[in-house]
């Protein structure tokens, strides 16, 4: 018997992305993966925390207040104010984050177009907030698609078009036909969302060629994009791939940033780029930054000055070199990415692998790997896996706005140890055998 408590109020009269599955996704994997504590995890795409020291949080506020005094002149009184206080909306750290795209990723903007944003999700909302103006704008996005983006898009009641994706990634051949189906519609396809390199949950990449002409498409289409990077440091090879931005002459693309990967999760640190001209009706002029600072002071009013400390330290020690700083962490993330592909081949040679229906692809990066099997994986069949194989890994149907993905699984090679790497594939591999035999 269901009980009514009094005041209870109804789901149905709550705004309906509370009643959408697609955010009941992520509680369910934070809550199934502390039901099993002791199961080895491929589900989360959380760092490895073997790659954090505490110790060097003092050491980059010091960097920090060091670069406020030594470059900025700023006094005992300003030190105080800058590290306790309330600070610009935009952001205090502005002018480092510019330095650093333009030594990492030859991506030259103006430090006035950079908002330091509550992690990237932040920076999606603001982007989402202020391009949508009515009804009948829709944004475009890659299928599968990570959850953050399609999840703020359904909380502010816009509506998402899948662009499939393929194995190299997004096809501008493919976004042109559905922005003008779209258009056919009687629609506005107003902005893309994509993320070029290693995508999160696919790991699929553009080739620079494809970045190029998804450029021209947009213009053509006109059409916004906005381009999410945070996984762009960690390919499997040594070849520079220019973002989007780095390549938009035309300033098209919106990037967003984060240093949740690079340099320290906890401060949930990103960063929003919008350089983009907005002139109002008496021809006044301004950046679309300075549109995104206006909604941000409704929502986090600013973003954390400590936050933006320790990570201003950091850029700040480094010279404004991040790419040369992650240089462990890079080798870290491409060598268990490559045990991984190797346990998986190893426990599933050929032969094997053709006569069960089970398939992998091979990114050239991140952290992600899809698994396609032959039996539906989804929450059940996730919760035997972890009950009773003691393994974790991350349902694709949630990634999917057709019901795609039923038959396959993501994992994170980020999180889980180097030495229980190996483990945590056998384990999976006899939890995906004994499926395949049970015909479930």
């Amino acid at each position: 018997m269901t009980v009514t408590l009094p005041g209870a109020l109804a789901l149905g009269d709550l705004h309906g992305s509370l009643s959408d599955p697609l955010l009941d996704a992520m509680t369910f994997l934070n809550e199934v993966t502390s039901r099993f504590p002791d199961a080895i995890s491929f589900a989360p795409g959380r760092p490895y925390e073997g790659l954090f020291e505490p110790d060097r949080i003092h050491d980059y506020l010091t960097a920090y207040t060091d670069y406020l005094v030594r470059e900025r002149g700023y006094g005992p009184d300003q030190v105080r104010t800058a590290l306790f206080q309330y600070g610009r909306t935009n952001g205090e750290i502005h002018e480092l984050i510019a330095r650093t795209l333009a030594n990492d990723e030859n991506l030259h903007v103006p430090p006035e177009s950079v908002v330091v944003t509550v992690g990237a999700q932040e920076g999606m909302l603001l982007a989402l907030r202020a391009l949508f103006a009515g009804p009948d704008d829709v944004l475009l996005a890659t299928a599968p698609c990570y959850i953050g983006i399609t999840g703020a898009a359904r909380l502010l009641d816009i509506p998402v078009v899948g662009v499939p994706e393929g194995a190299d990634g997004l096809d501008p051949e493919l976004v042109a036909s559905v922005a003008a189906r779209v258009r056919s519609a009687g629609r506005r396809p107003r902005a893309l969302y994509v993320v070029p390199d290693f995508a999160n949950p696919s790991g699929a990449s553009m080739s620079v060629a494809n970045r190029r002409r998804l450029l021209e498409v947009a213009r053509d289409a006109d059409l916004l994009v906005i381009e999410d990077n945070p996984y762009g440091f960690f390919a499997r090879d040594d070849v520079f791939r220019p973002t989007l931005k780095s390549l938009d002459v035309g300033r098209q693309v919106i990037y967003l940033g984060s240093f949740a990967k690079t340099c320290f999760p906890g401060a949930r640190l990103g960063y929003a780029i919008a350089d983009q001209d907005v002139v109002d009706t008496a021809g006044n002029h301004s950046l679309l930054a300075d549109q995104f600072a206006k909604i941000k002071s409704m929502i986090t009013v600013n973003t954390p000055s400590l936050s933006q400390a320790v990570i201003g330290g950091i850029l700040a020690a480094n010279d404004c070199h991040l790419r040369d700083a992650n240089r462990d962490t890079i080798m870290f993330y491409r060598s268990n990415m490559e045990r991984l592909l190797g346990e998986l081949s190893r426990h599933f040679p050929t032969s094997l692998r053709a006569s069960l229906g089970v398939d992998w692809n091979s990114p050239g990066g991140g952290f992600f790997v899809v698994v396609t099997v032959p039996f539906v994986a989804d929450e059940a069949a996730l919760t035997r896996s972890a009950r009773e194989y003691g393994v974790l890994w991350t349902p694709m149907d949630a990634f999917y706005f057709d019901g795609g993905g039923r038959h396959q699984l993501r994992l994170s090679c980020s999180y889980v140890e180097p030495d229980q790497l190996d483990e945590g594939v056998r384990r999976l591999a006899a939890f995906i055998l004994d499926q395949a035999k049970q015909g479930r």
